[in-house]
């Protein structure tokens, strides 16, 4: 029961469905995450499995998008550009309503974290391609990374698995630190020297 209770306290974290080895890409296949902290979180009951592209509306499997012309996520989000499929049809929409719903998700589950798949136009979180379908990289958010980002929910790349664990471990910690730490200088200030 204790154990429980701590597990309900603990941070969520968001996580693109692929990582957990769900058949959800572009190209129908999941690209699971075999990492030990993966497996403790999940029993844990934090992991919220989601898929923007596919809770926008598009199929599985689906031709590849990239956003045009170099840009990021935040791009997208402000209007500057396009979510656009190899075969030239415009995707935006989808990107941006599933971007939405992962905003969304988040929320309903407070998760204070997202671990997304890099290189993806929606979860891209260090990397995105160029939007010319050339294998290109370049730095930026994708649309759902972008979108996560801006409402405050710390997003971080499967590479990054460690530094999640990290900063989930001191924003759970850093509360009652700083309780003890008011205590501790109190305590000390109060008494006459």
């Amino acid at each position: 029961m204790v154990e429980q209770r701590r597990a309900r306290r603990r941070d969520k974290i968001l996580v693109s469905a692929c990582l957990l080895g769900l058949p959800v890409r572009y190209d129908g296949k999941g690209k699971a995450l075999d990492h030990a902290l993966m497996d403790r979180w999940r029993e844990e009951g934090r992991l919220v499995a989601f898929c923007p592209e596919e809770a926008g509306g598009l199929p599985t499997p689906r031709p590849p998008a990239e956003i045009e012309g170099g840009k990021t996520g935040d791009d997208v989000l402000d209007g500057r550009a396009r979510v656009l499929e190899k075969t030239g049809r415009d995707v935006t929409a989808e990107f941006i309503a599933g971007a939405d719903l992962a905003f969304r998700e988040a929320r309903l589950q407070s998760c204070r974290f997202a671990l997304l798949i890099d290189g993806s136009p929606s979860c891209g979180a260090g990397f995105l391609y160029d939007g010319f379908f050339s294998g290109t990289r370049h730095p930026g958010f994708g649309v759902t990374a972008a979108r996560l980002s801006r409402a405050g929910i710390h997003v971080f790349t499967q590479t990054e698995i460690e530094a999640l664990q990290r900063r989930a471990f001191y924003q759970t910690h850093k509360g009652r630190c700083n309780t003890l730490n008011l205590l501790h200088n109190f305590h000390l200030k109060s008494i006459p020297i």
